[in-house]
Parts: C-alpha cells; sequence; structure tokens
C-alpha cells in the first residue's frame, strides 16, 4: 500500500471525454470489483494502494456511530450516511436529531455553506438567508456523530478529535469494514477525522454492508440507505438516482472522484479517479457492478454522460473499462 497519490505506473485509463469525435480530456485512476468473498473479479491499476475515501466513508461513519451508541431511526440513519442536499426536509430532520440529543445547531462543527439543492439555494438568498452548517451536506454525519458522543456522557465539543471516544470507535469500525489499518488519518472538508485506506478496502466494506445480518449495525445502514435514498443525497443527486432506479443497491460517492457500489449480494465496486473529477464515476462504478454480473439496464441514463456544446449534446463521456 502507498500514502499518497498512485504514480503514472500506478494508474489506469478509466473514461475519455469526446467533444465532436475529438477526444478532449483523459480520466486515469483506479477500479475494482470484489465478489462477494472478497476475491477480485476486475482490477484496474493499483487497487491496493491508499486512498482518501472522502464522503464515500459517510456510511461506514454511521456505522461507528451506532456503535458508539447513537440511537438512529431509518430516516436518521440515511441522512447520517449521506450527501444531502440541504432542503428543509433534510434540515429539519439534523435539527430532530440534535435536539434528541439536547443540542441546538450551535453544536454543529462543520463549516457553513449554501444547499446543493437549486431551488432552496435560490430561496435563501432571495430571502437574505445566508450559507450555515445545518445547510451543509454533511450535517447529519455531524449530528449523528453528536448523538453518540452525548450517549457516551462525553462533551460535544470536543467531538470533532480523532482521539475523542467516538472518533475512535469510528475508525475501530472502518478498519473491521475495509480490513486494513493504514495509520493515515487527516482532516476531511467538514472537519471530521478521515481515515485513508485501500481502494478494495474500501469496497469491502461495502460489499459487508450490503450483506450485513439483520438488526447489526451494518445492515441498518445498508437497509436505512436502500429505504430512504433521498436522504442520502436529495432529488436528482446521482448517488438517490442510482438507488432508485437499482433497488437494493447501495451507493455513495464522494469528493475528488471516489465511489463505491453494493449489490445486495454483496458484489461490491469502488473508483478513484486521479484528477479528483467525478464526472465519469457513476458511470464507471455502474459499468463495474455490470462486470460482476449485476443486471444494471434500469440505470442505463446514468450510464450515458453527455458532452454539451451550446446546451445541446455534442459528445459524451466514454468508460474505458
Amino acid at each position: 500500500m502507498s500514502n499518497g497519490v498512485p504514480g503514472l505506473d500506478s494508474v489506469v485509463e478509466l473514461a475519455e471525454v469526446v467533444r465532436s469525435g475529438f477526444v478532449e480530456s483523459r480520466h486515469f485512476g483506479l477500479a475494482v470489483a470484489l465478489s462477494p468473498d472478497g476475491s477480485r473479479v476486475f482490477a484496474a491499476g493499483a487497487v491496493d494502494a491508499v486512498v482518501l475515501p472522502r464522503s464515500t466513508a459517510k456510511p461506514l461513519q454511521a456505522v461507528g456511530s451506532f456503535v458508539a451508541g447513537a440511537v438512529l431511526e431509518d430516516e436518521e440513519a440515511a441522512i447520517a450516511a449521506g450527501s444531502h442536499t440541504g432542503t428543509d426536509r433534510h434540515v429539519a430532520l439534523v435539527d430532530r436529531m440534535l435536539a434528541a440529543a439536547g443540542l441546538d445547531r450551535d453544536a454543529l462543527g462543520c463549516p457553513p455553506d449554501r444547499p446543493e439543492d437549486e431551488p432552496t439555494r435560490f430561496r435563501l438568498i432571495a430571502e437574505g438567508i445566508g450559507p450555515s452548517p445545518v445547510r451543509m451536506n454533511c450535517s447529519g454525519k455531524h449530528a449523528a456523530m453528536l448523538m453518540a458522543t452525548v450517549a457516551g456522557s462525553n462533551d460535544p465539543v470536543g467531538y470533532l478529535d480523532a482521539d475523542s471516544p467516538v472518533q475512535r470507535t469510528i475508525a475501530a469500525e472502518i478498519e473491521r469494514l475495509t480490513g486494513a489499518a493504514t495509520g493515515i488519518v487527516t482532516t476531511d472538508g467538514c472537519g471530521a477525522p478521515l481515515l485513508g485506506m485501500p481502494l478494495d478496502g474500501l469496497a469491502r466494506a461495502f460489499g459487508r454492508l450490503a450483506t450485513a445480518p439483520p438488526g447489526t449495525p451494518d445492515s441498518r445502514v445498508a437497509a436505512a440507505m436502500r429505504l430512504y435514498p433521498a436522504l442520502v443525497g436529495g432529488h436528482g443527486h446521482l448517488n438517490t438516482e442510482v438507488m432508485r432506479l437499482l433497488p437494493g443497491v447501495i451507493a455513495k460517492g464522494g469528493a475528488e472522484g471516489v465511489i463505491a457500489m453494493a449489490a445486495p449480494n454483496g458484489h461490491a465496486v469502488a473508483v478513484k479517479v486521479i484528477d479528483g473529477n467525478p464526472r465519469a464515476t457513476t458511470a464507471l462504478g455502474l459499468a463495474l457492478l455490470e462486470k460482476c454480473g449485476l443486471d444494471v439496464s434500469a440505470a442505463d441514463e446514468l450510464r450515458r454522460v453527455q458532452v454539451l456544446g451550446g446546451g445541446l449534446p455534442v459528445g459524451e463521456i466514454i468508460v474505458k473499462l
């Protein structure tokens, strides 16, 4: 396993951007597909290289919050595992989670942001309402961490400290699910600790979530994502659309070109695009699921990523796996 971005000798071409027949750009990176027993069905590049999973780790962090003591209903588990788009529905749910812990929005340690949902964002701007932490896409994860912190009778002020009880529990659960302990810990964009992990370990973790015994924290997170895909993302969000179109599949993308998906039978896939651009990641993930034998035809619309010129299609992104 490596520490840092894999070198060019470790990555392969994953996709090309074609405009009017001209290859304008190419995306290189790593991609892996695993069978339910964890063996590799397909690998492109050095898939044991360590990556930073960014928000793709949220379902694993949600498991850790469960284990650390958070009492989460299905909707709450789904938003804890997700990157929500900041609608009023999402905010109301985060407020409910905070209230259950005896806290308010001031306890959130994530930075202020505007909602990703365009109608909501434009409405708030028109009303003169600026960015706030509760509208930030990670506030559900943070609320779950705060719930776990309070449940353990610990000071919520320090819930983002990597050495706090809740973060140590989350780290232990991530290492259990991925089967790897890299020792790489940094800080994510939202302020929470972020563990590095091998790309194949990330896929392995998703496969374990997808097939976990009923009633376990692993299973409860996966079930919540399946029940409430709109809380994992939002209207039109690619993660949400994958789960809506392919019932039973769990999917979660993250910043810097990372995504992982798993089928109900435990086949699991993960992708890291080295340049950090996410525009091809969903199509790549679906192509990998297809290599595992999964019928993904219901999500064909997500596999065709158009390149626009003057607002009209003039090309597409071609998956090269």
